[in-house]
């Protein structure tokens, strides 16, 4: 029972890998798996036969990510795959996303809940257009964490100047970013294992931890906003009973800052205010609630609060708009995005109409320049917008608060999700 509970409360940490197609993302990945014994011997076999049957010379790890039929035998990552592992240290998400640029927009969904990214680099090829786009990415989806792994060192001899040669190239190309405040740079060989759970007996020169050390030890916790109270309402309880006749709370998670009881707080859109008489977690009273926790918050006064609308401190309030600035990325196939597109606008809990105001640029996720002539968005497009919604909207900026900082757009008619949005 006493290791369930530890469990539980262990430090999570999510991190996507990205990286150029055959720069070993999924044997990474296996190799973690593998040398922190967190697969079963029935999984190793059979990836041992079937890479004998392929005839790999080696047993091909990859085999344990990638899942889809048509991944294993293009030797690709197609679709975003969650894996789970964990060390007596952590727990950990990987969100493994796809290289291809024609599968941007799987990569923006498996990077947005990040809070570091693992990006691989051959050493033989160093930074690529790829490796630049996949930075360009993890950066404007507000990643402050990148580990550059410089992988495949066995096959340039384990040479510190080829390593360093890499680092220098994305050091040059990282300074051009805005939200990157912790680069680590690590040599490995996904392939025999240096320095990803263990240190490498060839590589002396290099003084950092491997990766596994990495990933244990980065610092995350600064990373979310305990600053600003945001607190979204997605249900109103009440429950029909005898026993709870006059109950009535407001259930959701937490979105930013840290809400106590006896505090005060203003219920937007309607300003009025009021204080917390009590928090519950589960059916546990608790006395402050923070983001990520989903609690049930009950106030003193009977003020009308429905879904929708935001519990906020009274000397600390979100920006309320109706024009909003944003960046999107565009996952729509069949349909494109132009000047005057109508959509449902989704953002915390909240949902209006919309339609898209203005279109400014599109971004070259290749080179990073923008367009400002072409302004028609297809599908895994990334660029900024103006959007127009039919009520108030209560957000922060991306920067300052991924959680109600960010939205999707919606097709009214089909329901397909259109795009994923940060607000600027």
């Amino acid at each position: 029972m006493n290791d369930t509970k530890n469990y539980l409360d262990m430090d999570l940490l999510r991190f996507t890998t990205a990286g150029s197609v055959d720069d070993g993302k999924s044997t990474l990945i296996g190799r973690l798996f593998h040398d922190t014994k967190s697969i079963f011997e029935d999984q190793l076999e059979a990836i041992e036969r079937s890479s004998k049957q392929r005839g790999d010379e080696n047993v091909n790890l990859a085999l344990l990510t990638d899942g889809l039929r048509a991944e294993r035998e293009q030797g690709i990552t197609i679709d975003v795959a969650y894996r789970y592992f964990a060390t007596p240290k952590r727990k950990f998400i990987i969100a493994d996303t796809p290289g291809h640029i024609q599968y941007t927009r799987n990569m923006v969904t498996g990077a947005s809940t990040a809070n570091l990214a693992l990006i691989l680099v051959d050493a033989r090829n160093g930074v690529i257009e790829q490796t630049k786009r996949h930075t360009f990415i993890a950066d404007l989806l507000g990643i402050k964490h990148i580990a550059v792994c410089i992988n495949k060192m066995d096959l340039v001899g384990y040479d510190q100047d080829a390593y360093e040669k890499i680092l220098n190239q994305f050091t040059d190309f990282a300074s051009r970013l805005e939200n990157v405040s912790d680069l680590t740079f690590i040599p490995i060989s996904a392939l025999k294992g240096d320095n990803v759970v263990e240190r490498s007996e060839d590589m002396p020169w290099y003084k950092g931890p491997p990766l596994l050390y990495h990933l244990e030890n980065v610092y995350v916790g600064s990373d979310f906003n305990h600053v600003d109270a945001r607190f979204p309402v997605q249900w109103v309880i009440r429950p029909h009973s005898d026993e709870y006749h006059d109950f009535r709370g407001f259930g959701g998670r937490v979105a930013g800052g840290v809400f106590k009881k006896g505090d005060e707080v203003s219920v937007l859109p309607s300003g009025f205010s009021t204080k917390i008489k009590n928090i519950l977690l589960a059916d546990q009273e608790v006395d402050q609630a923070f983001h990520p926790q989903s609690v049930t918050i009950l106030l003193e006064d009977e003020i009308d609060v429905s879904r929708g609308d935001m519990l906020v401190k009274p000397n600390n309030q979100p920006h309320i708009s109706q024009d909003l600035d944003a960046r999107i990325c565009w996952f729509s196939g069949t349909k494109k995005l132009v000047k005057g597109t109508k959509c449902i606008f989704r953002h915390t809990t909240k949902e209006a109409q919309a339609i898209v105001s203005e279109i400014r640029y599109k971004v070259d996720v290749n080179t990073l320049r923008k367009n400002e002539e072409d302004l028609e968005f297809g599908m895994n497009d990334i660029g900024r917008i103006q959007i127009r919604v039919s009520q108030p909207v209560f957000h922060d900026t991306y920067r300052r608060n991924r959680n109600t900082g960010s939205f999707i757009l919606v097709d009214p008619f089909t329901n397909e999700t259109l795009a994923a949005g940060m607000l600027r």
